[in-house]
């Protein structure tokens, strides 16, 4: 009933195809690092058949986001993601996660992991069907414990049980697959994603990606 209510109050609203560059807001990243030592041998893997690149480069920006605990039955987290390649959402992520994770931090790791896998499949796919990709995928979340932790190097890992989560994101990173940054959560366009928000932070983030008709 919510889902009609709102199409028909909103029925001028579409997602249009924009070939803009996507801006972000607020975002930091660590930059001018060495990962030689934790993964000295990492690259990405091109696909050997993909046509010769023409046209203009496109540049993937991917927001993630978790809730903690979020199902009062079960109490696991909620992942949302949201894909842009250049101005245009392409892909939205938006359910429950297979495991009770105990933190925000862990909640928000697995996110990134399902965030990166995503992003790492549009740049293959983008790759086949002949676009060029533009440097490193931007990933952005709100949470500034994950961004450092996957971002620099020193960083070590406490919490064992989020292992593979976390040693997937920094080995894209190192990569040169993505780029992890930190956004201000009342930015993160993937919040809406996760957990019933209000109505004015809903405008505001369904904005960037609707437009009137």
């Amino acid at each position: 009933m919510r889902i009609f209510g709102y199409l028909k109050a909103h029925s001028k609203l579409s997602i249009s195809f924009d070939v803009s560059d996507h801006t972000i807001p607020i975002a930091t990243t660590p930059s001018n690092v060495n990962w030689d030592e934790q993964y000295p041998d990492v690259r990405e893997e091109l696909p050997p058949d993909a046509p010769t690149p023409k046209g203009k480069p496109a540049k993937i920006t991917c927001y993630s986001d978790s809730d903690h605990a979020g199902d009062l039955v079960t109490r696991r987290s909620t992942t949302g993601i949201l894909l842009f390649v250049n101005n245009t959402p392409i892909k939205w992520y938006s359910k429950r996660q297979n495991t009770i994770e105990t933190s925000t931090y862990g909640s928000e790791l697995v996110s990134l992991r399902i965030a990166t896998e995503l992003v790492m499949e549009f740049r293959y796919r983008l790759r086949m069907m002949g676009i060029p990709i533009q440097g490193s995928s931007v990933l952005l979340c709100d949470n500034k414990s994950s961004v450092l932790n996957v971002s620099l190097p020193s960083s070590t890992l406490k919490k064992r049980h989020n292992a593979i989560a976390y040693h997937r994101v920094r080995e894209a990173v190192a990569a040169k697959i993505i780029s992890v940054g930190h956004i201000d959560g009342k930015h993160n366009l993937s919040d809406i994603m996760t957990k019933a928000v209000d109505g004015v932070t809903f405008k505001r983030h369904t904005q960037v990606t609707l437009k009137k008709m």
